[in-house]
């Protein structure tokens, strides 16, 4: 079971999308908003603040590189968790796909430590096929919808893979958090975990293909991924994207 394809017209749009494209997510009882910094500023400038605020609170801003995230020749799609109010319980933002393995963050994750290789071979591997890094992930605490939040982000790799025509999503966390992200197919890659940002924490990488993901995936995360990938397809072509193709 792969994921449909859903391409862009390139030459024509220099970004995936001219707009944001958004659906209820009965997961959180909020909306999902997939769109890019500059299809929607003032909403990205609401997910930086709110990023900010959470690694901040988690005591671990030294992670959280402001030159990088504010340049936004460096996310080429974010996700954002909104809820009735208009604030933003959580989200992610996408870079890629990455032209060559030095382009992830995972490079610097890794530096001086025994799984760079592996690290900087698995990259190398998959570039030809399409790989876009995952980044910047975060949630509100909000305790009554964390989980909720936590499922919806995993998510996010399948719209971003069919956006940006990839096959491969790369993310690295801390295991707590990528246990949460299992559910939508990601595997946790075999190499050892680094201490980063800094030694309380044991960072390992997570891989979703998109060729095989429902062989490690939740059934109910599969059904809600093709799901949100035929609202995307939807949304394309009413927004003007240009939605070329979908299929099974």
């Amino acid at each position: 079971m792969t994921v449909p394809q859903l391409s862009i017209d390139r030459q024509v749009y220099d970004t995936p999308l001219d707009e944001g494209i958004s659906w209820f997510d009965s997961d959180t009882g909020c909306t999902v908003i997939v769109s890019t910094p500059s299809a929607d500023p003032a909403l990205w400038a609401d997910f930086i603040d709110g990023a900010a605020r959470s690694y901040r609170r988690h005591g671990i801003e030294q992670a959280l590189n402001m030159n990088s995230l504010t340049d936004e020749a460096h996310t080429q799609l974010f996700h954002a968790v909104v809820n009735d109010a208009g604030a933003i319980m959580g989200g992610i933002r996408a870079k890629g796909p990455l032209d060559s393995p030095e382009e992830s963050h995972a490079i610097v994750e890794w530096e001086d430590q025994a799984g760079l290789r592996s690290v900087r071979k698995m990259l190398a591997d998959r570039l030809p096929f399409g790989v876009v890094e995952m980044k910047t992930a975060w949630m509100s605490d909000d305790p009554n919808r964390s989980r909720g939040i936590s499922n919806t982000l995993a998510r996010s790799p399948f719209t971003t893979m069919a956006l940006l025509d990839a096959q491969f999503v790369v993310a690295t966390a801390g295991s707590h958090v990528l246990n949460r992200w299992r559910t939508s197919g990601g595997v946790v890659a075999k190499i050892p975990a680094t201490p980063y940002p800094d030694d309380r924490y044991r960072t390992k990488m997570m891989w979703w293909d998109r060729s095989t993901f429902a062989n490690n995936a939740d059934a109910e995360q599969v059904s809600k991924i093709f799901n949100e990938l035929a609202v995307v397809a939807r949304q394309c072509d009413l927004t003007g994207a240009r939605a070329l193709g979908s299929g099974l």
